[in-house]
């Protein structure tokens, strides 16, 4: 198949769920035998076009594990590129529970693996031994070039300006969402729970009136309508139950925030507000409510 030099670049997205007969599969999400992941590839005219969106992924990446908290310990690793180049780009996590080893020099912030650690990349790399650490990782996502095998393969070509046959040349990048859940779960839990970053947390507000007094529940109700209208998801916890279990499950979720509205906030015209990574409460106004959560009046 024959396209115009005009049609290019396109990127597609490939996100799914995906089956591998996986002959070691432990650890939850972190290696198992359905996962979700999100492709996507790119198909470029030049090679100097798709190094500049190769870079353009890369830096994407950074931006993603950033959010996500995660980014002061995850390094770009030079790993192998198999058939299709020298040095394949893969995103490595620090972790106890990481099955990778790479060896990271911290003043360049990039890593590699140990499948490729050797002299010659050491050279290729301008990098010593004695300048890099050994480290466990868990690999949160991964960018290759695939130049035109697959698409020579396929007989996918484009016409240039001239009228003359040209290669595509591709590229793939791709982030396992399933087992970076599995990752973040693992990387930030304490003894009490999960601890959700913000950015992917299911709820950003955990909800709970305590008694069952009327004004009580018509305070936790309001809040809860104000917060929705806002955009803020809210899991408001209505269960008749007692603080401490209540107290103890939101922990258990790791939601980033804790609300509490009880006989004694409401005489003090207050709510009690706890983020998950705090270890006392804390008696705030709504005005000062509003702030912490970084929402309009």
């Amino acid at each position: 198949m024959a396209i115009s030099y005009k049609d290019l670049p396109v990127y597609a997205y490939q996100i799914q769920n995906k089956f591998r007969n996986e002959l070691r599969a432990k650890s939850g999400l972190m290696r198992g035998r359905e996962f979700f992941m999100k492709d996507l590839y790119s198909f470029c005219r030049t090679q100097g076009e798709h190094d500049d969106f190769y870079e353009k992924a890369a830096a994407a990446y950074m931006k993603v594990y950033d959010r996500l908290g995660i980014g002061d310990s995850t390094y770009r690793t030079y790993a192998s590129g198999g058939i299709f180049s020298k040095f394949s780009d893969e995103f490595q996590t620090l972790s106890d529970v990481g099955e990778d080893t790479i060896y990271v020099h911290e003043g360049k912030r990039l890593a590699i693996n140990k499948e490729v650690f050797t002299d010659e990349v050491l050279a290729d790399l301008g990098m010593k031994k004695d300048e890099l650490t050994e480290e466990r990782a868990v690999e949160v996502g991964n960018i290759f070039s695939l130049g035109s095998k697959y698409a020579d393969a396929l007989d996918l070509y484009y016409t240039d300006e001239k009228g003359e046959r040209r290669s595509v040349i591709m590229g793939c990048y791709g982030i396992g969402i399933s087992r970076l859940m599995g990752l973040l779960a693992e990387h930030f839990a304490d003894d009490r729970g999960l601890v959700w970053p913000e950015a992917v947390a299911p709820f950003r507000v955990y909800l709970a009136p305590l008694g069952d007094s009327e004004p009580v529940r018509k305070a936790a109700e309001g809040l809860y309508d104000d917060l929705t209208r806002q955009g803020v998801p809210v899991l408001y916890d209505d269960r008749d139950a007692r603080a401490g279990e209540k107290f103890a499950d939101a922990d258990l979720l790791g939601i980033p925030w804790r609300i509490v509205i009880s006989d004694k906030t409401l005489a003090a015209g207050t709510v009690e507000l706890k983020a998950r990574t705090e270890q006392e409460a804390r008696q705030v106004s709504g005005t000062e409510l509003r702030k912490a959560l970084d929402i309009s009046a």
